[in-house]
């Protein structure tokens, strides 16, 4: 049988019309307490099926209207989805730090240009701080053995690759760059005199460092709460934290110095409107970046010859 719910009944005029349907009672029933909270006269009956809600056919109308007005009160809040805008892929980027880093261990292997590249380069603590800054970029490009040269790759490339979409393969690397040689310069300031340091990690997580900031100042995730809003933040920090402070020869000092720098250049380029750029100041800027690294190199090896000859 139908079942009856009538309330404030105060007219004998029959409750003709229907003016909403659901399978759950409970639906109908939370806007019958709409209705009741305005005075409309309503009913709730169940025809087999459904449960409808009526009113007489004068309140039809004050009725819709005040339902219409408490759905659009009430409909739950969302979040537009937040698309990141990206310079280009990132691969061309990470191809250029690859190649750079790959070729040194074979240069090193030949001994091309009769070069002793290791020494020439190594980031040596009192030397830099005697006036061989290039040693701080130099470094960044020599690895002790083949799986620290095989771990640098991995996470250079997967840091990196971010970097370049969200900064420019060109802009992006050249501030990484600049990043791990800072790392490097206030490292050397830090360690005692003979200490000595070679690899790619200062750089790497300077641009893990660079893109988090950057997305976190751009503002990318605004909207969100605020523990997604600061998760490229919290992200960044928490791999510092799981890769870099583990191992027999981590320079740790070198990972944090890295971090910071690449923390701040990150906040910089997040104020820049890197669109000006555009593609060929993004292709000048990945050329400064290798000429920045070959006048590195040039200096160390003139250096090089000339202690050579004393």
């Amino acid at each position: 049988m139908p079942y009856h719910a009538r309330l404030m009944s105060s007219h004998e005029d029959p409750f003709t019309t229907c003016i909403s349907r659901s399978h759950a009672r409970g639906a109908v029933a939370e806007l019958g307490l709409v209705l009741m909270a305005v005075a409309i006269d309503h009913e709730i009956d169940f025809d087999g099926h459904e449960w409808c809600l009526r009113v007489r056919e004068a309140d039809a109308r004050a009725a819709k209207d005040e339902l219409a007005s408490y759905r659009f009160e009430n409909q739950p809040e969302t979040t537009a989805p937040h698309t990141v805008p990206t310079v280009d892929s990132g691969w061309l980027g990470v191809f250029g730090y690859l190649l750079v880093i790959w070729a040194l261990p074979t240069l090193e292997g030949l001994g091309a240009f009769g070069l002793d590249w290791r020494e020439a380069g190594v980031m040596h603590a009192e030397r830099v701080t005697d006036g061989e800054w290039w040693r701080t970029i130099t470094a960044l490009t020599l690895h002790g053995d083949i799986a620290h040269l095989v771990g640098n790759s991995l996470f250079g490339a997967v840091f990196g690759l971010f970097v370049g979409r969200y900064v420019g393969s060109g802009a992006g690397w050249l501030l990484v760059l600049f990043a791990g040689g800072l790392g490097n310069g206030l490292n050397a300031l830090i360690q005692p005199d003979p200490f000595r340091s070679v690899g790619a990690s200062t750089a790497t997580f300077a641009a893990l460092a660079l893109v988090a900031t950057f997305v976190w100042r751009r503002g990318y995730m605004r909207g969100w709460d605020w523990r997604r809003r600061f998760a490229p933040v919290f992200g960044g920090i928490a791999l510092l934290a799981y890769t870099g402070f583990g191992g027999e020869n981590t320079d740790v000092m070198a990972h944090l110095t890295g971090f910071g720098f690449g923390t701040l250049l990150g906040a910089v380029a997040a104020s820049l409107d890197l669109r000006r750029l555009g593609v060929s100041g993004q292709v000048l800027c990945g050329a400064a970046a290798l000429g920045l690294v070959w006048w590195a190199w040039s200096l160390a090896g003139a250096a090089a010859r000339t202690a050579a000859l004393l």
